[in-house]
Parts: structure tokens; sequence; C-alpha cells
């Protein structure tokens, strides 16, 4: 049966609760448009299949896209092109490139593209060409919303990352050859984009070297000898009919001769079953190129075969939408729902998290729940970067008028995130960033002190006065985007617009009082919210009457300058906080 659906209407802190997991964050009038609607009509707006591409990534030195036209003398080096890919898909992943009623739903497909990328991991400088990164990038995307589409499921596109061109790079399947087999994308295709080890937290010690649960040793090398023979294709010629994106090329031309041909054996954990080349798709008894993408398919299939497989995805994506935890009571029950129904919707992700968003527990909506995940997870710099750019509407250059400059503006925000701990397209480890995977911690990697210390770096950055911006920083207006999001009766009350601002900032905001006395119901204590008072109106003088002085300043806007550093106080005192930093 699937998930429980959430049969009330999406309040304030359900929205952007929402729209925070499932895009990069939202503006306040988004938020507001979200308000009121059941998660049905939400969610369709949010995941929809009639949303356009993005624009091809741009080199500035042509002013042309490098992806369909050669490259030539008048391109940038490589080295510069792979950072514009990467400034592109930050502007992809605050959906500035497209129009304004496509935005939430573009970046929900930007955000669920991205969970491919922490699932499939890759790494820059390892593969170290601009293309190879593209189109990946984009095969992920194809099949984010795959719902319609008989020839995409998670299926399909683990088959097809075995030939990708970036991967073959990445975990060196380029130098996998018949006689000198390299494991390195057999054991990971075993250990973290299929079957993985079990839920972590619950397994014995290993006390043979050769068997990991559910996969072993034996099955790691017969996988090798499978995924054997292929090279990148750095002419990027070679099209997949499917998806008609390039991929990796057979080594020997039409024979194959670098694909291992024989049976391949494995482990009683697939029932020792064995895997070996269709005769109709041999030439002359040698391996083809159908007949190695074949064999790709049979173990693919066979690896699907094992519930263990699902599970071990539907794991990963509970703890990149929801939260980190996976207790025993989750996992029989929601990670058990959730297989069932990413099976039942044959393999297809689209089905799987329209479900998920919709459903009680994403919303943490039964009576009585303990287990509330509103504020359960830290948020990645990446979030917290582009949730801040997005909520406060910074403005971003016009990518196709202004490319240059666009790319200053994403690529300074990607320093931003390098400072707070994520080096994008660039994990530390083969299994990807550790906050998506490494127990127990998980998403706790992102926070140390030197990390804390660059998140709160960032925000007295980003809330400054525009005039203190730097070439390439973008900030906000605080006093003009009080007065385009607050009414007036809101922003000169300095208590009613804390506790507006709460609402939309801040993860957990029901039953807000100052009062110490009358709290015991408020998710944030009345100690807090007097310190964000504090921080308001004692800043930057004291005033006799402080409340009543902010009212006068705002309803008499001779000095905007006090009012506007009064703002930035206000920001700085709520985003500079542990509950703006979790999401």
């Amino acid at each position: 049966m699937p998930l429980s659906p959430f049969s009330g209407i999406l309040d304030v802190k359900r929205a952007a609760h929402l729209l925070r997991r499932a895009t990069f964050g939202a503006s306040k009038s988004e938020i507001d448009s979200f308000v009121g609607l059941s998660v049905s009509q939400a969610v369709g707006l949010l995941i929809r299949t009639d949303i356009p591409d993005p624009i091809l990534p741009i080199d500035p030195a042509t002013g042309t896209d490098w992806i369909q036209t050669p490259i030539t003398g008048a391109n940038s080096s490589d080295n510069d092109l792979q950072e514009f890919f990467k400034r592109w898909l930050i502007g992809n992943m605050l959906g500035r490139t497209v129009a304004q009623q496509d935005k939430l739903a573009f970046t929900a497909r930007e955000k669920a593209t991205f969970f491919l990328h922490t699932y499939f991991t890759t790494k820059q400088s390892k593969v170290n060409d601009s293309r190879a990164l593209y189109y990946q990038n984009q095969l992920f995307r194809l099949f984010t919303l795959d719902k319609d589409d008989p020839l995409k499921d998670f299926k399909a596109l683990t088959k097809k990352m075995a030939v990708d061109n970036a991967m073959l790079e990445f975990l060196d399947g380029n130098t996998n050859v018949a006689g000198n087999p390299n494991e390195n994308y057999g054991r990971e295709m075993f250990e973290l984009y299929t079957i993985g080890r079990g839920l972590e937290g619950t397994l014995p010690p290993i006390t043979d070297p050769g068997d990991y649960f559910n996969f072993t040793e034996e099955d790691v090398q017969a996988a090798a000898r499978v995924l054997s023979g292929f090279q990148v294709d750095d002419s990027f010629s070679n099209l997949d009919p499917d998806t008609m994106l390039p991929r990796g090329v057979v080594r020997g031309g039409a024979t194959a001769s670098a694909h291992d041909n024989d049976p391949k054996q494995f482990s009683d954990r697939f029932a020792n079953q064995i895997i070996q080349p269709d005769p109709l798709l041999l030439l002359g008894g040698n391996a083809t190129e159908e007949s190695a993408l074949d064999e790709i398919n049979q173990m693919t299939e066979m690896i699907f075969a094992q519930e263990e497989t699902v599970r071990h995805l539907c794991r990963k994506l509970y703890r990149y939408y929801v939260y980190y935890e996976i207790t025993q009571d989750i996992e029989d029950n929601i990670i058990t729902e959730m297989t069932n129904s990413f099976i039942t919707n044959g393999y297809k992700l689209q089905p799987l998290l329209e479900e998920l968003f919709q459903s009680q527990h994403f919303y943490d909506a039964a009576a009585g729940a303990d287990d509330d995940n509103f504020g359960g997870i830290i948020k990645s710099p990446l979030d917290l970067v582009l949730g801040t750019v997005s909520f406060f509407e910074m403005p971003v250059p016009d990518y196709e008028t202004d490319t240059a400059n666009f790319y200053d503006v994403t690529g300074n925000l990607l320093r931003q995130m390098s400072d707070l701990g994520m080096d994008f397209y660039e994990p530390f480890e083969v299994a990807g960033y550790a906050a998506y995977h490494q127990f127990p911690i998980y998403n706790r990697n992102w926070i140390s002190t030197n990390y804390l210390t660059s998140r709160y770096d960032f925000i007295r950055q980003t809330m400054s006065a525009m005039n203190m911006m730097e070439p390439g920083e973008i900030g906000v207006d605080l006093l003009a985007f009080t007065q385009a999001n607050f009414d007036n009766a809101i922003a000169q009350d300095a208590r009613l617009l804390i506790m507006e601002l709460a609402k939309y900032l801040l993860p957990v905001s029901d039953n807000l009082t100052f009062d110490t006395a009358a709290d015991d119901n408020a998710e944030i204590t009345a100690e807090r919210l007097n310190y964000f008072l504090v921080a308001f109106l004692f800043s930057p003088q004291i005033d006799p009457d402080p409340e009543g002085s902010w009212t006068f300043r705002w309803n008499n806007p001779v000095d905007t300058e006090v009012v506007t550093r009064q703002l930035e106080s206000l920001m700085n005192g709520m985003l500079q906080t542990p509950e703006y930093q979790l999401f």
C-alpha cells in the first residue's frame, strides 16, 4: 500500500517545508502562492513534465555554447569551461534562466538531478572534461521526470551509467579490459549504486573479508568482467539510441575484442547466476557492442531482482529529502512502503517523489507524532547559500545578455560554498559528499567550528547594505525587501515583523510569543524571540522607547539609513542562529 497521504491544506509552515526540501529555496511570495493548496495541488505544480530543458552553457569567449558546436582555438580552455559548467548549473538551481511560472518546477527537477549526482558520484578533477560533465548531468535530468516514458526508469539509468563517459573516466572503466580487469566500477556498482551492504547501524561485523552481506568479492570480480571493454569516447559522437546523449564506446571495433566474452559466475547471493553473451548478438563468436551492453543489462536485472537494491535507493532518497536517521520503525514502515511503491511503479523516480511529497509522514501530520522532521536536517552549503539568495530574491545578472557577470556572481556563490565546506563537484570520497552517506553523523558533517563561523560570515556579507558589495557579490536591499513583502501594519510593529519573518525563515515557528511565562507550546522560546527583538531595536542606538521609535522611523522614512541598519541587525540576529541552519 502507498504511504498515507496528508489530507489537510498547506499553511505557511508546511508550504515552506515542501519548497525548502523539494527545491533549492523559494521567495516569500512563492511560499505564499502554495498556502491554501492541497498537497496534490502543490505537488502537481511542483513536479511537471512540461518544463523546458536548461539553456545550453555559454562560453563567454565566443558568446555561444561549446556543447553542440566544435571547440576551437577561439574557445576558453577546458579548465575554464568546466568552471563555467558549474556556474551554469548553479544558475539552473536558482531557476534564473526560465520564466517565473516555470521556476519552482524547474528547480524541483534540478534538486532531483543533484540527488542523482550525490548517488552516482562524479569528481570533476578526475573526469577533467567539461562536455563529459555536462552530458552526465543531462542524463540525470532526463531520468528525474520519467513517469510517462517507458524507456526511462532507474534500472535503465543504472545500465546507462555503466557506459557513461564521465563514469568510465571517474572509476577507471576505460582501463578495464579482458585479461586485466579493473574492479573499481564493479565494486562501487554493488556497494554504492545498487544493492549496498544493508541498513547502517544494524550490521554485524564482517568476519570474512570477502563477504559484504548482500554481495561478495566473487560478485565484484564477475561484475568487472561484465563491464570490461569500454572506453571514453572523447569525440562524443557515439550516441545512446534511447537518450540521444553520448556514451562510451567499445574497444576493438566491431568485435569488441577488449570485452571478456567468457561466462561470468556470480555468488549464492544471486542464486549462483551465470551471465554470458547472447549468441545472437555475437559476430563470428566474438563480442560486439550489442552483446557487451546486453551483459550489462542482464547483470542489472539480476541485481534489481533483489528487493534490497531498491531499499538501498529508497534509504538514500529518504535521507536526502526527509531525515538522516532511519530507525527500525522507519525501515519497517516508511522504507518498506517506498520500496513497494518504487517497484510497483516500474522503478520510476517521479511517482515515488510525488507520493513522498504528498505523504503524511513528510509533513509529520500524524496525531501525537514524536518524530518531527521539521528542522531535522542541517542545510548543506548549497541549500544554505541558494536558499538565502532565493528567499531574498537577490539580483543575479541575466544569463543570456550578461553572461560574464552571471558567471562572476555564480562563481562567487561557489566560492562561498567552498568556504562552508562543500567543494561543488569535488567530493572528497569516491562515495560522494560525506553528509549524504557517512554513518552515523551524515548531515552533521557540514558543521565544524570553522564552518559554522563561515556560515555566519556568509550571512553578515549578504545582509550588508548593497553599496558595500564587491564586484561579483550580491546582497539584498532589506528596506526594499521589507516594503515589498510585508503589509505596513506588520512592518511597523517590531514584534509582529519578527514573528512573521520567523514563519518563513525558520523551520519551526508555531505558537510564538514574547511572554516567557506563556511559551510552553511555542516552537521557539520567548527568550529567543526577545533576543531577536534586542538585536533589532537596540542597534545601532539605544532609544528610550525602542519599539515606538521603530514604528515612528518606519512610518516617517526620513533617515532610511538607520532603518536599513536596524533591519540588517534583525536579519543577522535571526539568520545567524542554529534554527536558520536547519530545514
